[in-house]
C-alpha cells in the first residue's frame, strides 16, 4: 500500500491510513499537484480492505492555509479553477466510504477550512484556528464551505463566519459544535489515534450507509428519506457486523466488529 507522493505523506498503521498535508514551509498551502495527490490517497485508502478510518492532518505548525495564491493572478478564472482542482478533491471526500477524520493541528484557512469542514469529524488543539480568509481578497468561501457550514453549525453563525472572518479557536469551535473532540497539546497524538482507532472498531458498511444517507436527509422530502432509510438499512441486514452486533448482544459481550 505505500506510495510516495510529492505533496503528501501516506502512511498506515494497523486499520488507520494517514493523510498528512507535507508543505511545511508554505503552510501545507493546496497546489494543483497536493488536489491531486489528496484524491488518489483517498482511492487507495479506500479500496484497501484493511482500511477502516482515514485520518488528514497537516506536517509541521498548520493543517493547511488553503490555495497557494502564488499560482493565481488577475487571468484566473476562478469558476473553472474550481471545478478543475477543488470540486473533485470535495466529492472524493464525500463519496469516500470510510470515516475521514480532519486532525486540525494548527490553522485551517481558505480551502483548508473547507478541507476541514468536508471531513465526517473534526478533531482540534485549544489553539487550533479556522479562518475563513475569502473575504479578505473580494472571494467567496468555496470548495463546499457554504454548503456544509451552515449545516454544521446553523445559518446565523456560519453567515458570520463566512462575512466577518474572524478567526475561530479550536475552543470555540468545539464550543459551537464544529469539532468533534478538543485534545489538549500533550495528548494529540495519541488522542487522534484514539479516536481514529474508536471509529475503525465500528461497523464499516453501516458508518458508508450513514454517511451516504444523511446529508441527503437535510433536503429530502420525508417520505423520500424513509424509503431511503428502508433500503439502507436492508443492505445493512445482510453484513457480517450486523450478525456479530445481534450474537454478541444476546451473549451479553462486546461485538468484535470486522467491517464486512
Amino acid at each position: 500500500m505505500a506510495k510516495d507522493y510529492q505533496t503528501i505523506l501516506f502512511e498506515k498503521k494497523n486499520t488507520v491510513a494517514s493523510i498528512i498535508l507535507n508543505r511545511p514551509a508554505s503552510y501545507n498551502a493546496f497546489t494543483e499537484e497536493m488536489n491531486k495527490d489528496i484524491i488518489d490517497a483517498l482511492k487507495l485508502a479506500s479500496k484497501d480492505e484493511e482500511v477502516r478510518s482515514i485520518v488528514i492532518t497537516g506536517e509541521g505548525k498548520a493543517f493547511c492555509a488553503g490555495e497557494d495564491l502564488a499560482g493565481v493572478d488577475e487571468d484566473t478564472d476562478h469558476g473553472t479553477f474550481l471545478r478543475t482542482r477543488y470540486h473533485p478533491m470535495m466529492k472524493a471526500i464525500k463519496q469516500t466510504p470510510k470515516p475521514i477524520v480532519a486532525a486540525v493541528n494548527g490553522i485551517a484557512a481558505g480551502a483548508g477550512m473547507s478541507l476541514a469542514l468536508g471531513a465526517d469529524f473534526r478533531l482540534v488543539k485549544p489553539e487550533s484556528k479556522f479562518v475563513s480568509a475569502f473575504m479578505n481578497i473580494g472571494l467567496i468561501p468555496d470548495s463546499g464551505f457554504l454548503y456544509i457550514l451552515p449545516r454544521l453549525i446553523g445559518y446565523a453563525k456560519a453567515l458570520e463566519v463566512a462575512v466577518l472572518g474572524k478567526p475561530i479557536t479550536g475552543t470555540e469551535a468545539y464550543q459551537i459544535g464544529l469539532a468533534t473532540e478538543l485534545i489538549e497539546n500533550a495528548d494529540w497524538e495519541t488522542g487522534v489515534d484514539a479516536f481514529a482507532q474508536t471509529l475503525s472498531s465500528l461497523p464499516t458498511k453501516s458508518f458508508s450507509l450513514i454517511k451516504r444517507n444523511m446529508m441527503d436527509g437535510m433536503h429530502l422530502p420525508f417520505d423520500e428519506m424513509l424509503e431511503k432509510e428502508a433500503q439502507a438499512q436492508r443492505i445493512a441486514g445482510k453484513t457480517t457486523d450486523h450478525q456479530e452486533g445481534l450474537q454478541a448482544f444476546k451473549e451479553k459481550r462486546k461485538p468484535r466488529f470486522s467491517g464486512n
